[in-house]
């Protein structure tokens, strides 16, 4: 049992990714309104985001930034674990910004169907589609 909690402890970080990805996910498909469900999206985004990045982290590791390796002048050997990768972090900046933009593209219809319908619940707008 103690090993098992110890488990859970050390891993808290994947669990919270569970989570927020779970609560991102009920509120895309359970709520109507449709900012809630762009909040949901939005929520889940940040989850994987999250996730990539923890990732991506290694204990112990340095920029990978050559000034002067192991030998005094010049370049010498390189050992790659003693370095980070940068690329999840990288990828994830990009992601960042493409959610900020989409984030931005999903209100701005939002507002679009409001002026329409004058409503942002999905069953009020489906049924307005019916009767027309």
């Amino acid at each position: 049992m103690a090993d098992i909690v110890s488990t859970v402890v050390a891993n808290y970080n994947y669990w919270i990714y569970i989570t927020l990805m779970m609560i991102g996910l009920y509120a895309i498909i359970a709520k109507n309104n449709l900012v809630k469900k762009i909040v949901g999206m939005n929520i889940f985004q940040t989850a994987i985001i999250l996730f990539y990045v923890s990732i991506g982290v290694k204990k112990g590791a340095t920029i990978p930034i050559l000034e002067h390796a192991h030998g005094g002048h010049g370049y010498g050997v390189v050992h790659a674990a003693e370095y980070a990768n940068p690329l999840p972090h990288v990828l994830m900046l990009t992601a960042i910004v493409v959610g900020v933009a989409t984030l931005g593209v999903a209100l701005a219809l939002a507002i679009r169907v409001y002026n329409e319908y004058n409503t942002l619940e999905e069953d009020e707008i489906l049924a307005q589609i019916r009767e027309e």
